[in-house]
């Protein structure tokens, strides 16, 4: 759900042509109190490994925002091609503007990118290539949890969160509580912007038959200026495929604004499962565009070039359509 600064972003700034100019009034409020959102992304995909071109569903989510108070709010978001939801409401009522938050939302680790393909999320999740083990950390597209996030802004510069919750893409395997923190610090210099900080997660995994109490450790940084940006996020999982093992993820990515409304863009990620066995790390490089035509419409066209021991031909290109509100 976006907020009113976010909504008129997307409507004025981002895209190429927008009906910045015109008198066609467009707004996320259904009522004063009461606001609408909508994402839907979809794909055509062609695979060197299926050797066949492909059209597929990625997410369709539906949005709604409440505000009851000037410091409560309730939102809801239904994703209808997944059937998974998420309701919760955020009351700003501690100090400096922190919040409390109760219900089912997705936990707050890493860096939140939207390419849920990244090994750092769900990795590929069986949508582009035929690997049927997890290729990514547990955070992938139908990943929530019900219970509650504390999160208390450090003056103008940093936000420390943590929540304790019921996983319920693990429902089934124990009623062990999930615990999450994070911790983000940012700020600017002249006209360079940065952040930094880190997340810690401890929840349950099923593998092999076996239940695993999972760690998760990550750290993440970013820099950016009006036309370009980098960030990268290195993730440590103690006993996310089986007991003992420790597996790693990482992504990379750069963006650089070629002109208003589209984006070069060159993303790294990289999954090892076992750090101690060779060889058998998936990798993946991405070379791509983001491209806002018109205002609330997003194209994304991608190759991406898979990087394995031994290699095969599994290389693809993807365009992903994204339209919102």
């Amino acid at each position: 759900m976006r907020n009113e600064n976010g909504f008129y972003f997307g409507k004025n700034v981002v895209s190429m042509s927008s009906p910045r100019d015109k008198d066609l009034i467009l707004s996320p409020k259904l009522t004063e109190n009461i606001s609408l959102g909508f994402d839907y992304r979809s794909q055509f995909i062609y695979s060197q490994e299926k050797d066949r071109a492909d059209f597929q569903d990625m997410t369709g989510s539906i949005y709604l925002n409440a505000s009851i108070s000037r410091s409560i709010d309730v939102l809801a978001r239904y994703d209808f091609i997944n059937s998974i939801w998420e309701a919760y409401g955020v009351a700003r009522i501690l100090p400096n503007d922190s919040y409390i938050k109760v219900g089912s939302f997705v936990p707050y680790f890493g860096i939140r990118i939207d390419d849920h393909t990244s090994y750092t999320k769900g990795g590929d999740f069986g949508l582009l290539f035929s690997i049927g083990t997890l290729q990514g950390l547990i955070y992938n597209p139908l990943y929530t949890e019900a219970g509650i996030e504390l999160g208390a802004n450090i003056s103008d510069w940093g936000l420390i969160t943590a929540s304790v919750g019921k996983s319920k893409f693990n429902a089934s395997l124990t009623t062990d509580p999930t615990f999450t923190s994070r911790l983000e610090v940012n700020s600017a210099i002249d006209n360079i912007s940065y952040f930094i900080g880190g997340s810690f997660a401890s929840t349950k995994v099923r593998a092999a038959g076996k239940r695993l109490n999972t760690i998760l450790y990550s750290g993440f940084v970013g820099i950016g200026t009006q036309d370009f940006s980098l960030m990268g996020e290195y993730d440590v999982a103690n006993d996310l495929l089986a007991q003992d093992i420790k597996s790693n993820a990482m992504m990379i990515e750069a963006s650089y604004l070629l002109t208003v409304g589209l984006e070069a863009i060159l993303r790294y990620d990289k999954f090892d499962p076992n750090k101690d066995i060779e060889n058998d790390e998936l990798a993946h490089l991405v070379f791509g565009f983001e491209f806002f035509p018109y205002t609330f419409i997003e194209l994304r066209p991608q190759y991406r070039i898979n990087l394995e021991e031994p290699s095969r031909n599994n290389n693809a290109f993807v365009l992903q359509f994204h339209f919102w509100y």
